[in-house]
């Protein structure tokens, strides 16, 4: 009987329907099985899925249906980041209910991801917008409040109009919304903060636990962000006032050569320093300027300095010169103190500010053995050296130095030893609707007051009616801003700031491991068998924010007593971007591939295939319209391979043992092929997961059984290769391509799901070739080819191959030179 044309949609739908019927990928806490929790970083529910999802999915489905072949109890889940301002402005567009465009979207995103056969186990999945996952995350609001690591405060922040939002530093680019290119301005507003600060020093030292099997880009955009500092902090005074600015620095040794103060424009003693000073007006109008500056800009190095003289001058606690401030567009308040001594002869960025307003150098380091001159110098001098017009610290080398001026510095209670950390807290609070409330209520007698745990959640009323301009609806609602204040009994208002949506992301990984439970946050028994997760995928893009703010929270759930883990994620990998044409698909460049369409042209196997196929994880794959067609043509070589052996391949199991048959040479040869396969295939997925290379084993095996098959049909020790040979390209691929190996195990004949069945053994007996085939060159051209005993010795393999007769005909007449036998490979023979 044939099989028929092979047809994707048909086979595909088959089996999504058996795996959904027989609970195949359910997965329950089994502390007698070891376990494995694979995640990807879960999706915002855009409604259509594109080829970065399909790429991050197959690889963790790879991973997932590998190890549970390999024994794991896997879990394997699926949820949605579901909260954020996309849905909300969508929403305003429509003229409907986040939720409502929210939740349709899950559901035509899991259709589309239960389309590409992924082995999520679907009873846990969660959406982070539904009141039974963020009532949680508000206790843990108020957890944290109790202990002091939640906030609140006045601070600048940067401000979208038309989102009428707070944003992250990291939501402005170039001065602009990433969302939407309004110039973002800067306003103080009362914020709530969680201090991740408090754990800045252990976020830093526990990534040491994670090298092995973090990729050591990421290690160091987070050691880079925390950004610890080993310094020192020195006051100056405020000429002709009792005030201090304090300063923190990493060269104290270079304070004699402090020549000027820099300002961050945001400084709070820059109104008092300008204040009656000529210079206020023109102090000011910098001061607006720079505050609305991209924040990434200013801290460039190939920005242009610019600053204003305040007016005012501060005394250099060491040799008390007189300093002029400046406020400077290249200082920071989120770093040190937002004030920097300016040592223009040995700091790149004070010199150039010096140079482009005429401010003074001094030299106070040197080389050993040689002498610098001011007009000289084109940059800075920042190499080690000797201290020099220093005082009492000449001839010192400046890193000892350091130690001995902060010593003299705080006998006078100038100066310090200090840590500054780059890592500033997280504002968590959002001005918009589409968010988890937050948790407090503002009483006129009681000032604020945590809502009480047993009247949690605290949920986003669904009557709300979006605005047009995109201002939360909350603060308008007097059914959800008007309350009663739980201390005193009077009319209080609740909090209408919502939580940033990174909190939501900060701690789901947890919350998979029992998605349905009602009475708590987590089941401490799954949380300790199924953490921390064994493999996280997804994009390099997170490589900062959301990795260090669950590291953040897995620490902080940890010290509440929640949990007993200090990681998260024991391993990372950050898979690289599907392109076109050389470019990252995106719909403004016009290279998008619609996913839905290839799955639909193609079928899921076929996408799945290529995507893993076309390059290695953590590499950008390029797309290409030929590689998926060349995916579909092998896919159905392996079909009609099937058919063509239909009837005489027999389910006996993969890398099977021909015990007490004969095999044929043939057959022994197919048998180290599929050996070799096995082999390769077990060293590449577990050494970084290079599918596409088990793939390439694969199809040579299959090009294998194609080049012998007519011959191994032809007896029973044939055919028994053939079968053990094709039950294993089944085996290897069903984590890749899982649809056709399903529907091929079942027609060998096989009881049960492919996906079940264990990864195959290979034998290392097998691998050792009996035969060998030997290439036969006269003067460096191929005459001959021999098949000789794997342990023949040199000798017999040259007699062997001098009497061969193609051999004999191309040294007729000419006299032997030399014979060289490279053992296993070739015989080279001179004649002439």
């Amino acid at each position: 009987m044939g099989f028929g044309k092979y047809n994707p949609e048909i086979i595909e739908e088959k089996w999504q329907k058996a795996w959904t019927d027989t609970g195949a990928f359910h997965v329950e806490t089994d502390t007698s099985r070891p376990k494995y929790y694979v995640l990807e970083m879960f999706p915002y529910p855009s409604g259509k899925i594109h080829m970065g999802h399909v790429r991050n999915y197959s690889i963790a489905d790879v991973v997932a249906r590998y190890k549970r072949m390999k024994g794991f109890n896997v879990l394997h889940p699926m949820g949605w980041d579901a909260f954020g301002l996309p849905a909300e402005n969508a929403a305003i567009k429509n003229k409907t209910h986040p939720a409502e465009w929210t939740y349709a979207n899950i559901d035509d995103m899991r259709t589309q991801l239960s389309r590409l056969g992924y082995s999520y186990d679907w009873r846990r999945e969660m959406a982070t917008c539904h009141p039974g996952y963020y009532k949680w995350e508000q206790q843990f609001f108020l957890d944290f409040l109790k202990k002091g690591l939640i906030y609140r405060k006045k601070s600048p922040v940067n401000w979208c109009e038309t989102c009428n939002t707070v944003l992250a530093n990291e939501q402005v680019e170039d001065g602009l919304c990433w969302r939407c290119d309004t110039q973002v301005e800067q306003k103080e507003l009362s914020q709530w903060f969680m201090r991740i600060t408090d754990y800045a020093e252990e976020l830093l030292e526990s990534l040491n636990k994670l090298e092995s099997g973090w990729p050591e880009r990421v290690l160091t955009m987070q050691r880079n962000w925390i950004g610890k500092s080993i310094g020192a902090e020195l006051d100056f005074e405020v000429a002709e006032t009792s005030d201090t600015i304090s300063v923190f620095t990493t060269r104290p040794d270079t304070l004699y050569g402090a020549t000027f103060m820099s300002l961050a424009a945001e400084h709070p003693m820059v109104e008092k320093l300008i204040a009656g000073n000529p210079e206020a007006d023109k102090v000011r109008e910098f001061v607006t300027k720079v505050s609305n500056m991209d924040r990434i800009v200013r801290s460039g190095d190939d920005l242009e300095k610019e600053g204003v003289f305040t007016g005012s001058y501060c005394i250099n606690p060491l040799n008390g010169a007189k300093m002029p401030i400046y406020v400077a567009n290249f200082v920071l308040m989120g770093y040190g103190t937002g004030a920097v001594m300016a040592v223009p002869a040995h700091d790149q960025r004070d010199f150039d500010f010096a140079k482009k307003y005429d401010l003074p150098m001094q030299i106070v380091i040197q080389p050993e053995g040689k002498t610098l001159s001011l007009n000289e110098l084109t940059e800075a001098f920042t190499s080690p050296g000797i201290l020099i017009n220093s005082g009492e610290f000449n001839n010192m080398p400046n890193d000892e130095a350091k130690g001995a001026i902060v010593e003299y510095l705080g006998k006078s209670g100038k100066g310090k030893k200090s840590v500054n950390y780059r890592l500033r807290d997280w504002n968590i609070s959002r001005q918009r609707f589409w968010g988890s409330p937050i948790p407090v209520i503002y009483c006129d007698h009681c000032g604020i007051v945590p809502v009480p745990e047993e009247d949690l959640p605290i949920v986003l009323p669904e009557d709300a009616v979006m605005n047009a301009d995109g201002r939360s609806p909350l603060p308008q609602m007097e059914s959800f801003i008007n309350t009663t204040c739980p201390k005193c009994g009077k009319p209080a208002k609740r909090e209408t700031d919502t939580m940033d949506t990174f909190v939501e992301s900060s701690w789901y990984f947890l919350r998979y491991t029992d998605a349905r439970k009602d009475d708590g946050a987590f089941n401490r028994d799954a949380l300790d068998y199924w953490l921390p997760v064994d493999q996280y995928i997804g994009g390099i893009e997170h490589a900062i924010l959301h990795l260090l703010y669950a590291r953040f929270f897995t620490k902080a759930l940890r010290d509440e007593g929640y949990t007993g883990l200090d990681e998260p994620f024991a391993n990372l990998l950050t898979q690289g971007m599907v392109l076109k044409d050389g470019a990252k698909m995106s719909k403004s460049k016009g290279n998008v591939v619609d996913p839905n369409a290839m799955i639909a042209k193609y079928g899921a196997d076929a996408t799945r295939l290529f995507i893993l196929f076309a390059s290695p994880p953590e590499k950008d794959l390029e797309w290409s319209d030929q590689g998926l067609e060349g995916a579909s043509r092998f896919l159905n070589r392996i079909w009609r391979l099937a058919e063509d052996l239909e009837g005489s391949i027999s389910p006996v199991g993969a890398c099977a043992k021909p015990e007490g048959m004969t095999l044929p040479s043939e057959a022994k040869n197919l048998r180290r092929k599929e050996h070799e396969t096995v082999s390769r295939a077990n060293r590449d997925m577990e050494n970084k997961f290079q599918f596409n290379t088990v793939i390439a084993a694969t199809m040579e095996l299959v090009n294998e059984m194609y080049a012998l098959k007519d011959t191994l049909l032809e007896s029973d020790g044939g055919k028994f290769a053939l079968s053990s040979a094709f039950s294993t390209v089944l085996t290897v691929l069903a984590p890749i391509t899982p649809h056709l190996c399903e529907e091929l195990w079942e027609i060998m004949g096989y009881k049960g799901s492919v996906a079940a069945a264990a990864w195959p053994e290979y034998d290392e007996s097998a691998l050792v070739t009996d035969e060998l085939l030997i290439i036969v060159q006269v003067n460096g051209k191929m005459r001959a080819k021999l098949s000789v005993p794997a342990s023949a010795p040199k000798d017999e393999i040259e007699k062997e191959a001098l009497a061969h007769e193609n051999v004999v005909k191309n040294i007729e007449g000419k006299t032997v030179r030399k014979v060289i036998v490279v053992p296993g490979k070739l015989v080279n023979i001179v004649a002439n």
